[in-house]
């Protein structure tokens, strides 16, 4: 079942961008609300609050509980703007979700275990795809989905259609590669036997032949004589 969360949030009027800044500028993030056939609405939220909350949960899955003047709704984080050079949040957008409804959202793909192209063959796990992209209830979304890896072996991958997902559709084109088993990388193995000093297959290594020094000898008397 999906994370939830808890945040405080209060209604703001204002909407313009000299209202934004003063916000920020007293420690409050601008934030909207919308979904459900509601109307847009401005919010704020406490900006320390908000960094500490999205350190802890993984926003694009996790159910957050916003309540405003005593009421609490049940949302989805949809979008966080930062800001390009400085750290800091700029604006938060929260979709307001009920249960029956299907939602479209992004869940990351754990992988489990420890491939046996890995373990025993040497090989490199790379994870291609991180998330995938479903339809579902809201009361129905998974943290994560986990996708058992240990049988892979080199040259061996899985893709979105070997995932399982309960209670959900996936949207994900179901051919894409989530994760597969590569080849040691060539470079780094000659790179490591050259440092050991062990011989490189393949790899020649060209001598060039040491030149013949050249003699300079004075010359004698009687040959000085013959040439004038």
């Amino acid at each position: 079942m999906a994370q939830i969360a808890q945040l405080a949030a209060e209604p703001r009027a204002a909407r313009r961008k000299a209202g934004a800044k003063a916000l920020r500028n007293a420690g409050r993030i601008p934030a909207v609300i919308y979904g459900h056939g509601r109307e847009p609405a401005g919010l704020s939220v406490d900006g320390v609050e908000l960094s500490r909350l999205l350190e802890k949960i993984a926003p694009e899955s996790t159910i957050v509980e916003l309540t405003v003047d005593g009421a609490t709704v049940r949302t989805l984080i949809r979008e966080v703007q930062r800001h390009p050079l400085k750290p800091g949040i700029l604006h938060v957008d929260f979709q307001e979700i009920h249960a029956g409804e299907q939602i479209r959202l992004a869940v990351p793909v754990h992988l489990v275990g420890v491939p046996d192209g890995v373990r025993n063959q040497g090989g490199i796990l790379d994870q291609v795809l991180r998330e995938v992209e479903i339809e579902v209830d809201p009361t129905q979304i998974p943290e994560r989905i986990e996708l058992d890896v240990t049988a892979l072996v080199i040259g061996k991958s899985v893709h979105v259609s070997d995932l399982t997902i309960p209670n959900a559709k996936i949207l994900t084109d179901r051919e894409l590669t989530v994760a597969t088993v590569v080849p040691p990388r060539v470079e780094e193995v000659a790179v490591v036997a050259a440092v050991e000093g062990a011989p490189v297959e393949g790899a020649e290594v060209a001598l060039a032949e040491p030149a013949e020094p050249e003699v300079i000898r004075k010359r004698k008397p009687e040959e000085e004589a013959a040439e004038e």
